[in-house]
This record gives structure tokens, C-alpha cells and sequence, in this order.
């Protein structure tokens, strides 16, 4: 592919992330064979609602989008949605996640699975995240997995126990070359092993049971059993009626809809040691290929130094902070403000800071709508490209855009926010416009009377008015 052709109005040569994989940085471009930047993004277990923690990793999938997108590049994105097979403990122990729910609300798996992906399509968009090109789901693909099973075993990579299908990891030499696992000194305290027909503590369910076989009473008598409530989400398959395990989805998935190998798996660190460790075990094992060349993880977000999660209750969600008075967009900037590998710890005040910053730069913007060509020239972005471009600098693309901020043109805001997105944009009516205008022509000519009653016009029909020096910004209630 011509290297020029990827970059439109761009003096850049390059984009650089960060490779997990590598541990260093990388220039980013196609396969060979391919013109596309192909990503896969680990989704949402959907089973409640997406908290700020989550988010904060979706904000960053978006951002190194939108930045490929801006440099030129053609993009394919796939986001999973677990909908099945991901237990309370990654470990391969507990109940589903979802039918526990569904359990404790007495509604169907089917119907919490629905109602919770709609929920985060909905944050998502609230976000001004680009919604993926395709979001599967992992009960749409059973059979994709199924197969991906049966390679395995043919292959020599499994084994069956009481309770489901395992792999082998010590069938292969570089089991855990992504987190760089030491697999001799790995303690059971790491990865607790309650399964005792494991070969290996870091074996792995590719498909587990509904109705545990056999002689192990602790397996027998789990949370799996016959004693329990029937699962909701079970499929026939060659090793016994079942569910597959969580890992299978994303490698069965990313190989349907992006092929094998692509270009870019993203996810949170958390993934690192267990769930992308185990991806490119099974996929690799099978296919004889790497999974992915680039893989970008992003840090947690904290409060109060603690990592949020949903199994102690320890998260804030959107709505949260929504009906706090924040913007979801006072959120987002809050993200960017930090490099996406950087620990982020949220509070309220440094939500009250991103609010206040990300207000200056949208009233900039309004005034830059209103400002001529001779107030405003258009200022050259390759500061802030060159910050981009570097593994996602957005505090120093921040930076730079505060440097500037009476320089920009509304153009310069415009192409900036396709990367960042942290723009309200309003559509203002003729009408409106017309009564702003009467109103610049009444503080002219000092009739603040009637300035202020065409004011009190505006916001009854809906926008505010604030006055920036000579400039007057207009925005919606």
C-alpha cells in the first residue's frame, strides 16, 4: 500500500502505540495484503450497567480510532458482547454472571443481557464513542466456537474433566509470553485452583458442563449442579450440553469478523495475565498464527486508589455523575487528561477542573464560529498532530491546544474534536440567530433595556446567552 495514501493533508509519517506484545513502542500500519486497520476491542460482560472504570477503557478504544481515522487510515472495528460464559471468578469457578443476575431479578438471561447492552450502547453514545462496525454477540456465535473446540482437540490441546473441555497450556513453549508469566514459580495463590482434575493451575476452560459428570463431589456439588436452578444459556455440543468458557468468544469472534492475524487487539491491564493470555494461547494453537501484531492495553481508572469493580459495589456509573449535573463529555475529558497508560484516580474535584477546562475550550470554539477571517487565521495543527501521533499524548495535545486557544479557528476546533470529541455542538435555528443579531445591534447602541428582554426571548425559547467581552456565545439549556 502506498504509505502516502493513508495520511490526508498530513505532514506526519507515522502513527506510534505502544505493543504490550513488545514492550515498545511501534509504528502502526496494515498487514501485508491488507489496506485496513483492523481492531478488536474486548466488549462488556453485560450483566449491569458499565461503570466509570469501564468507560474510561472505551473513551481510549475511541480515541486511537478516531486518531487512525484522522491520520487517514481505513478502519474495521469489531467489539465483543459477552452475553454468556463469564463466571464470577475468572478462574473458571462460580455462577454465571448473567443467570445470576437474571436469578435475582427474576427476568430471563436473555432479557438482562438486552437490556444492560443497550444501556452501554446508549453511554457510549453519550460519550461520543463511534459505535463499532460490528458487535457480536458471543450466544450469535456458538457454533464459531464449537469449531474452534474441535480444532483444539484434533490439534491435541484438550482434555476433558469432570465438570468441562480444558486446555493444555503446557502443550505450548510460550504460554504466557504476552504478560510474560513465570510459569515454574506461578503459586496457586496467583490463580487459585479449586479444580482438581487440572493438569496445570494455568489451564483454562474452553467449555464448561451444565450438569457436572462424574466423581468429584466438589465439582459435583458446585455451583453447576443438578441442586441448582436450570441454566437459562446452555447448547448441545460433542462433549455434553454446555456453555463455552469466556475466553473462546473473543478468539472464536475476532477470527470470523477480522480474520487471522489483524492488526490491533485493545483491553483493559486486567486482561493482560489471564483472559488475553488464554485468547492467543487458543487461537495461535489452533491456526498456526499470531492473533494480533499490536496489542494496546489501558490503565484502570481509580477512587481513592482503589481499582472500581462491580463484585463489592465499589463503582460509579454515568448516570451517576449525569445526575450530579456533569456531561458525559466533562467525563471523556476528564479520561483524556491522562495518558491512556497512566493510572487515572477520579474525584469529583478533578471532575469540577475537566469541566471547567472543557468549558473554555467549547466557549473558544463558539466565539472562533463568530470570529472573521482576519480575527482568526487558521493556525497549523502539527503540534498537535505530532502529539497524537506519538502513543496518544492527549495531555500534551491538551496543552497545546490552551497555548492557543484565541488563535484557533473554528476550522482548527473542528478538526481537532474528530480526534478528541469533547465538543457540544448545537444546531442554533434561524430564529435564534435573528434575535442574537437584534440583540448585538441593542448592547451596541446601549439599549441594555431591550437587550435584556430580547435575552429573557432566547432563553424561553430554549438557549443561553453569555456574553464573552464583545462576543456572545449561545447555548442550550
Amino acid at each position: 500500500m502506498n504509505r502516502k495514501s493513508q495520511f490526508v493533508n498530513r505532514k506526519l509519517k507515522f502513527m506510534r502505540i505502544y505493543n504490550t506484545l513488545t514492550r515498545q513502542l511501534e509504528e502502526v500500519k496494515p498487514l501485508e495484503g491488507s489496506d485496513t486497520i483492523r481492531i478488536y476491542s474486548c466488549g462488556l460482560t453485560v450483566y449491569d450497567y458499565a461503570h466509570i472504570g469501564n468507560l474510561r477503557k472505551y473513551v481510549f478504544d475511541d480515541l486511537q480510532k478516531r486518531t487512525l481515522i484522522y491520520f487517514g487510515y481505513k478502519v474495521k472495528h469489531v467489539m465483543n458482547v459477552t452475553d454468556v460464559g463469564h463466571l464470577t471468578s475468572d478462574e473458571d469457578e462460580g455462577e454465571d454472571k448473567i443467570e445470576k443476575r437474571a436469578k435475582r431479578e427474576n427476568k430471563s438471561a436473555y432479557e438482562i443481557a438486552k437490556y444492560y447492552e443497550n444501556a452501554f450502547v446508549e453511554d457510549m453514545k453519550k460519550l461520543n464513542i463511534l459505535i463499532p462496525n460490528v458487535m457480536p454477540r458471543a450466544t450469535e456465535n456458538i457454533a464459531e466456537q464449537i469449531d474452534l473446540i474441535k480444532i483444539l482437540e484434533e490439534k491435541g490441546f484438550t482434555y476433558k474433566t469432570t465438570d468441562g473441555i480444558y486446555f493444555d497450556t503446557s502443550k505450548l513453549s510460550d504460554y504466557g509470553k504476552l504478560a510474560q508469566l513465570d510459569i515454574e514459580n506461578l503459586k496457586e495463590g496467583i490463580r487459585v485452583e479449586k479444580n482438581p482434575e487440572k493438569r496445570n493451575i494455568t489451564d483454562f476452560a474452553l467449555w464448561k458442563l451444565s450438569v457436572p459428570q462424574g466423581g468429584h463431589p466438589e465439582l459435583v456439588s458446585g455451583s453447576n449442579s443438578a441442586s441448582k436452578q436450570k441454566r437459562q444459556m446452555e447448547w448441545e455440543s460433542p462433549w455434553g450440553v454446555g456453555f463455552p468458557g469466556w475466553h473462546l468468544e473473543c478468539s472464536a469472534m475476532s477470527t470470523k469478523f477480522l480474520g487471522q492475524p489483524f492488526e490491533i487487539h485493545t483491553g483493559g491491564v486486567d486482561h493482560i495475565p489471564v483472559h488475553h493470555t488464554n485468547e492467543i494461547a487458543q487461537s495461535e494453537a489452533a491456526y498456526d498464527k499470531p492473533l494480533a501484531k499490536y496489542w494496546v492495553h489501558s490503565e484502570h481508572l481509580l477512587e481513592n486508589g482503589r481499582k472500581m469493580a462491580k463484585s463489592d459495589g465499589h463503582f460509579i456509573r454515568l448516570r451517576d455523575l449525569e445526575e450530579k449535573g456533569y456531561s458525559a463529555l466533562d467525563f471523556r475529558y476528564m479520561c483524556l487528561s491522562a495518558k491512556y497508560r497512566s493510572k487515572l484516580d477520579f474525584s469529583y474535584e478533578s471532575l469540577d477542573a475537566a469541566k471547567s477546562a472543557r468549558k473554555r475550550i467549547n466557549d473558544a470554539y463558539v466565539v472562533s464560529l463568530r470570529a472573521t477571517a482576519s480575527e482568526r487565521g487558521n493556525l497549523s495543527l502539527e503540534l498537535f498532530d505530532s502529539a497524537i501521533s506519538e502513543d496518544l499524548d492527549t495531555p500534551k495535545a491538551l496543552a497545546f491546544i490552551f497555548d492557543n486557544l484565541g488563535k484557533l479557528s473554528s476550522d482548527n476546533f473542528e478538526k481537532i474534536d474528530e480526534v478528541l470529541a469533547i465538543l457540544e455542538k448545537i444546531e442554533i435555528p434561524e430564529e435564534i440567530q435573528d434575535l442574537v443579531a437584534e440583540r448585538e445591534k441593542a448592547r451596541k447602541d446601549k439599549s441594555f433595556e431591550e437587550s435584556d428582554r430580547l435575552r429573557s426571548e432566547i432563553e424561553e425559547k430554549g438557549f443561553l446567552v453569555e456574553d464573552l467581552g464583545d462576543k456572545t456565545v449561545i447555548k442550550k439549556k
